[in-house]
Order: structure tokens, then C-alpha cells, then sequence
């Protein structure tokens, strides 16, 4: 009877010890989260060795990142911006030209949507808000030179971005917002940003009044 006894003590402890292992598996496996990279900006020849992180804390205020961006460029390399969170790694990699090897570039600007301090700019007429973005990008992809002031094809889109000296702290959130949009609307990670220094559009000369006796 004994014997008996510490057969099915010891079978019942089997399957409670086997019960535990099932169900720690269990959680475990619920834990496990698949975390998906994107790159977004870089091109088929490219890899990201040349890339230089811009983290964004390190800077005071819009001038300092541009300067430092374009220090970047000049030394041949790639600017980038990573954004992070729980299941998701997006690279982005930034197109700014280096303006020291250039005398100019000639950018037709209904190629190009701005978004300025959240403010998404068109031809410096229309102006939307941030939460416009998916609708303003598919009207520019989709027109395919068919509007003459909207962008000629989506290869030759050019995006803008710009803040005040304090806006720093929302770009991520602006890329964020840019990169999944045009990544829905065209299916791809082929995105041409710059980060910009906005320039105010002065008034146009008022017009000579001539008086006529």
C-alpha cells in the first residue's frame, strides 16, 4: 500500500510539474513580440554603413539639427532618424543636399509638398492640417502630371519639413505620420525628405499707381 501510495504521489506531481511547464510556455509565448524594421529613404545601391544618427535630444534648437545635417551630407554620408517602439524599428534616412558642392538645384515647387510646424503647405497657397496628410499625398501621388499645379509623378515628390527653433521634440511624430502614409498610398519606402529651413515668401511690390491728369 505504501509503495502504492508514493507511485501516485509521484505521478500526480509529474502532472502538476507538467501542467506548470505548459503553461509558462504559454505566457511565454504571449510575451514574444515580433519587432518588423523599415527603412525608409534609402535606396537600392545603398546600406545603411554610411548612415550617421541624428539623435534628436542632442540638439538645442532647428538650427543646430540642420547644421549638423548638412555636415553629414558634406562628408558623404546619410543623416538618419530612427523611430522606436514596441513592435516596430523605422529607419529614415534624410536626401538633404550638401549646399557647399552646389550652386543651386532647381525644384519645381509643385513637386514638392512643406509641412511647417504640423502645417502641411501647398505652392505656398494652400494649407492643411497635419491630420490631411494621407488625403494631400494621395491627390499628388495619383495626379501623375495631369494637374499642372500638382506634382508631375510620384518619383519627383519632395517633401519639406520645418520648425521653429522649438519643434524639434514633434518630428518624430511628423515623420512618423509622412513615412506610413506614403508607405499605404504607394507601397513603398522610396520617400525623398529634407529637413528645411522655412523661408518666408515676402508680399509682392504693391503696384505702381500712375495718375492720369
Amino acid at each position: 500500500m505504501h509503495t502504492r501510495k508514493m507511485v501516485n504521489n509521484i505521478k500526480i506531481s509529474s502532472l502538476i510539474i507538467l501542467i506548470l511547464v505548459l503553461f509558462g510556455c504559454q505566457n511565454a509565448e504571449q510575451k514574444i513580440i515580433k519587432i518588423i524594421e523599415k527603412d525608409f529613404g534609402l535606396y537600392e545601391n545603398e546600406n545603411d554603413s554610411i548612415a550617421i544618427e541624428l539623435k534628436l535630444t542632442e540638439f538645442q534648437n532647428w538650427k543646430e539639427l540642420l547644421e549638423r545635417t548638412e555636415q553629414i551630407v558634406c562628408n558623404d554620408s546619410l543623416p538618419k532618424i530612427t523611430i522606436e517602439n514596441d513592435s516596430l524599428i523605422k529607419r529614415i534616412y534624410l536626401r538633404n543636399p550638401c549646399w557647399e558642392e552646389l550652386a543651386c538645384i532647381l525644384i519645381k515647387q509643385k513637386n514638392t509638398i512643406e509641412i511647417h510646424n504640423d502645417t502641411i503647405n501647398k505652392a505656398d497657397e494652400n494649407f492643411y492640417p497635419l491630420d490631411s496628410l494621407p488625403n494631400i499625398l494621395r491627390r499628388d501621388i495619383e495626379n501623375n502630371g495631369k494637374n499642372i499645379r500638382l506634382s508631375d509623378s510620384p518619383e519627383k515628390l519632395l517633401f519639406y519639413i520645418s520648425y521653429d527653433n522649438g519643434g524639434i521634440e514633434n518630428l518624430p511624430k511628423t515623420l512618423d505620420k509622412l513615412t506610413q502614409a506614403y508607405e499605404r498610398i504607394t507601397n513603398k519606402t522610396d520617400i525623398n525628405i529634407w529637413l528645411n529651413e522655412k523661408f518666408d515668401i515676402p508680399p509682392p511690390p504693391p503696384k505702381e499707381i500712375i495718375e492720369i491728369e
